[in-house]
């Protein structure tokens, strides 16, 4: 763990941070190579690290993977957010995208509910001819 010159902050090196998270180092390298997280400027061949609030973002970026975002979505988000940091920015389309998740989980359990339905029919079906 080192102190950023930037501020006095502690900075988290990466391998330690895919450890504690459970995520692989080239995760977190993706992750940034397609915009969706940052790390600490560094010099020419540095480790990267992560600040506590990148760490406290990549957490973020967990819980929206959990809840089926895709990464151009988590691309659009962090769009939203913006440089200027602007939450007020990024809540309306996360809800939005959010929206957009529970109509397709609800079509999903439908086409499910559906699907087990005929199973059941079909299982009854078998068992009249035993």
């Amino acid at each position: 763990m080192e102190i950023s010159e930037n501020s006095n902050e502690e900075v988290i090196s990466i391998g330690e941070v895919s450890s504690s998270l459970g995520l692989t180092t080239r995760t977190l390298r993706y992750w940034e190579e397609v915009g969706i997280i940052e790390s600490v400027p560094r010099a020419d061949g540095a480790t990267r690290g992560y600040t506590p609030y990148y760490v406290r973002r990549i957490k973020f970026i967990l819980k929206l993977k959990e809840l089926g975002l895709t990464i151009k979505e988590m691309q659009d988000l962090y769009s939203a957010y913006g440089n200027a940091k602007q939450t007020d920015r990024m809540i309306p389309r996360l809800i939005q995208i959010l929206d957009e998740h529970i109509s397709m989980v609800d079509e999903k359990m439908a086409k499910l509910a559906s699907l087990r339905s005929e199973i059941v029919e079909y299982r009854q079906k078998m068992l009249s001819k035993i």
